[in-house]
This record gives C-alpha cells, structure tokens and sequence, in this order.
C-alpha cells in the first residue's frame, strides 16, 4: 500500500503531478470542444428545419457521416489528412518545409464536429418542443425573427436540451483518451507512460478510473444543478 501511495504522490518519484497535468489537458480539450460542437449542432438542427432543401441534404450528409464514423477514424482523418491538406497548399504557395498540425487543435475540430452530429439530435428533438407561434407571437410584438430566437425561443431550447446535453458531454469527456493516440499527453498518455516506466499498469489504470469516474459524477452535478435553475418557473407552475 505504502509502495502505490509513493507512486501515485507528488513527491519525487511520484507521478501524482503528471496525472493531474494529464487531467488538466483532458479538461481544457472537453471544455474548448464543448461550445464549439453545440452551437455547430444547433447550427446543423436548424439546417435539418430549414425549408431549403441544399441546407437539409447537407445537414443530413454532416450527422450521417459524423454519427456513423468510429471517433478515433475522425480524429485520424482530421490530424494526418489536415497535415497533408495545408502540406500541399504551401507547397503551391512555394513553401518547401515541413508543417504539422497541433494535436490539440486536430483534437478540437475532431469531437467537434463527432459533438455537433450527436448534438443536432439533440437540437432537433428541443426544437420539436417548441410551439409554432412563438415566431408570430414575436413578430406581433415588434421583435425581428432573430431577437425572437435569441430572447424567446433559445431559452426554451436550451430548457428542453439540457438532459441530452449532459448525456453528449459525458461522452465528450470520455472520449478524449483518444487524443493519446496522436501523442497529446492528456490522462491517458501519461497514465501509458507512469504504466511503461513503473510496470504497474493495475495501480495506475485503476488510479485513471478513478479520476474519470470523479470528473462524470462532477459533470453530472453541474448539470443537474443547471437543470434544475432551468426548470425553476416550470416546477412552480
């Protein structure tokens, strides 16, 4: 016991430090992704709504190809085909060296875009939610089609998606250990790292276990408070 406690402190020789820096870089990439694949997801939502069928079809293309690929495929694409994409613009541009892109940005656009196929389902069922009037009833008062949205139909929205919400950030939050596989050291790259230098995978697995487990049901605390600030003139009536 003595002997997992000196492996997993913050003293020297411990790898305490290098699994909370880990659990700091999972974090920031899940909180930096978040408001990007929701408000892409709505975006994409509206699209599938639209009375314009181009904005239709390539809002059905978007969720179908991004909710039918593997994420880890995703972020490979993302990483290695954007290398070779911007690789090849600065070789016309005349530039010869050699670019690659920040894994943590590859990161981002990678479950960004896996966030908002699954968020737009999302969207799309609040949506449904929302009586037909509430655009007319706006337009009556004066309001432009876009202050209705912005004051009177996106808190509802935002009322009906939370529990889905909560359910896409979970996942989120989870599968950000795939970072590690294009050598992003978050938690699961120095969890294989402590695992590679100490040969005690058992300690230090479990150990991740853990700190994931504590980062859901934080996650999920929060958003059950959100809940239920949401919900406060509802519970009234």
């Amino acid at each position: 016991m003595q002997n997992v406690l000196s492996l997993l402190s913050f003293s020297d020789g411990g790898w305490g430090a290098a699994l909370a820096a880990g659990t700091l870089v999972t974090l920031t990439l899940a909180i930096t992704t978040l408001p990007i694949g929701i408000f892409l997801g709505l975006t994409i939502a509206l699209m599938a709504r639209s009375r314009s069928p181009r904005a239709r079809a390539v809002a059905t293309v978007f969720t179908t190809v991004f909710r039918g690929l593997p994420e880890l495929l995703t972020l490979l694409i993302v990483y290695y085909g954007g290398q070779i994409l911007i690789q090849r613009l600065m070789a016309a541009m005349g530039y010869e060296g050699q670019l690659q892109i920040n894994a943590f940005l590859a990161g981002v656009v990678a479950f960004g875009l896996v966030l908002a196929a699954f968020s737009s389902e999302v969207w799309v069922g609040a949506l449904n939610t929302i009586p037909g009037g509430q655009y007319e009833a706006g337009s009556a008062l004066g309001l432009s089609r876009w202050l209705t949205f912005r004051l009177v139909v996106f808190p509802q929205l935002m009322r009906a998606a939370l529990p889905g919400l909560s359910n896409n950030w979970l996942t989120l939050l989870k599968d950000t250990s795939l970072i590690s596989t294009i050598s992003l050291v978050d938690l699961m790259r120095q969890t294989n790292l402590a695992v590679g230098a100490t040969k005690q995978p058992m300690v230090f697995y479990l150990a991740a276990c853990v700190i994931y487990l504590l980062l859901s049901a934080g996650s999920g605390l929060a958003f059950t408070l959100l809940e239920r600030r949401a919900n406060r003139g509802y519970a009234r009536g």
